[in-house]
């Protein structure tokens, strides 16, 4: 089958639609259940090159989940500890495999961003992950393959109609892409650079020492950031990401809006948001949004008397501005990576509140020297890769 008829385009209004393959070969996927639409699919072809070169770059077994064709999180499948198995609300006793410990951290990323994802694994998904992945709000998932078990529980979800996707491993697209806009069709050489550990070698701060660690999340971040709608920066921790800000206009906007996230990410590991005690049978969604307000500034619209009934079965105490200042104070080891240079020193101020203490980035902006002084005044290690990442 070399092309798929979809019910629409980006909107019910854009028709016909379909993905198909120029040379007439046969599309280098199968569906196995549901039905995807436009979105869906460029979800799961750009998710897809992501957790295959992560896995390539790292080793490890990779995971994406996609929002709008970019990654609310990303990450490789290192096993999670029992505090992240709280926070992901991993069911108690479950034996989780590498691949859905990566699914789990990848989705754990910001949980808000991920409900009605795109799921994506650089390995055969398993029963593990599909047990997880059953109890989320999802559209889909692709993957190289499939155990019986894994299709078993997956063609459950959705009334039977949740959208499974499977990709030869591998096929080998066209050097050159074609793209049109306003009926004039544009062409590029597909970025096929590689991201590795020769990237990271040309250390510019007075501080050399990158561990091991550092050098893997910088992989991780740079590899999100090469399938991030730009401009973007991703910060990671533990081979994670754990804040993602993507297709801002200004660089320090996304490296504000990165670290937000990562800021919620990090607040909730706090004791108070572990032992927040929900109604029974509450959705995981709701779950899910009542933490997300609980963390913010609005925390109050949870917890006005006649409103924090309907979700707590007792009434938290409020996580107090001072109580967050501290807890995101602690926050450490954590690695920055942008898709072009950062153009001022604010950048780096920003990204070091939260914890960041290596950065990745290009370089090659008339304000290098001042993005080197703020690293240095902070002990920070930065990288020059020498490499724009922008993805359009």
């Amino acid at each position: 089958m070399n092309e798929l008829e979809l019910k629409y385009g980006c909107n019910p209004n854009q028709k016909p639609a379909r993905i198909f393959m120029r040379d007439g070969s046969d599309l280098p996927l199968t569906v196995l259940n549901g039905k995807p639409g436009y979105i869906n699919f460029l979800d799961a072809l750009n998710s897809w090159q992501l957790v295959r070169e992560l896995k390539e770059a790292t080793g490890l077994p990779a995971a994406a989940s996609f929002k709008h064709v970019s990654p609310a999180g990303a990450a490789v499948g290192l096993p999670l500890s029992d505090v992240e198995r709280q926070m992901y609300f991993v069911e108690s006793g479950a034996d989780l495999s590498p691949i859905a410990c990566a699914y789990i951290r990848a989705r754990g990323a910001d949980r808000l961003c991920s409900y009605g994802d795109w799921a994506a694994l650089s390995d055969v998904c398993d029963g593990a992950t599909a047990r997880y992945l059953k109890l989320e709000v999802s559209d889909g998932i692709i993957a190289p393959g499939y155990t019986d078990e894994a299709l078993d529980i997956l063609k459950t979800k959705k009334k039977g109609n949740y959208n499974i996707v499977q990709i030869d491993p591998d096929y080998v697209p066209a050097p050159q892409e074609y793209k049109d806009v306003f009926g004039v069709t544009f062409q590029q050489g597909r970025n096929n650079f590689a991201i590795n550990e020769g990237l990271l070698n040309n250390i510019v701060t007075e501080n050399k020492d990158l561990p091991e660690a550092a050098r893997r999340d910088m992989i991780v971040a740079l590899i999100t950031l090469k399938y991030t709608q730009s401009n973007s920066v991703c910060y990671v921790k533990d081979g994670q990401a754990i804040g993602v800000g993507a297709g801002q206009q200004s660089r320090i906007h996304c490296t504000r809006l990165a670290g937000t996230k990562a800021d919620t990410w990090w607040l909730r590991h706090h004791p108070k948001v572990l032992g927040l005690r929900f109604v029974e049978n509450i959705r995981r969604p709701d779950r899910d949004n009542a933490i997300d307000v609980y963390l913010s500034d609005e925390y109050e619209d949870v917890l006005a008397e006649g409103v924090w009934q309907q979700t707590f079965a007792v009434k938290p105490e409020p996580l107090t501005a001072e109580e967050k200042r501290a807890w995101i104070a602690a926050l450490t080891g954590v690695t920055c990576g942008s898709d072009a240079f950062f153009p001022f020193g604010d950048n780096v101020e920003r990204a070091r509140k939260s914890g960041v203490q290596y950065i990745a980035e290009p370089g090659g902006s008339i304000r290098d020297d001042n993005v080197i002084e703020t690293a240095n005044k902070y002990g920070i290690v930065m990288a020059f890769t020498g490499m724009r990442l922008f993805h359009h």
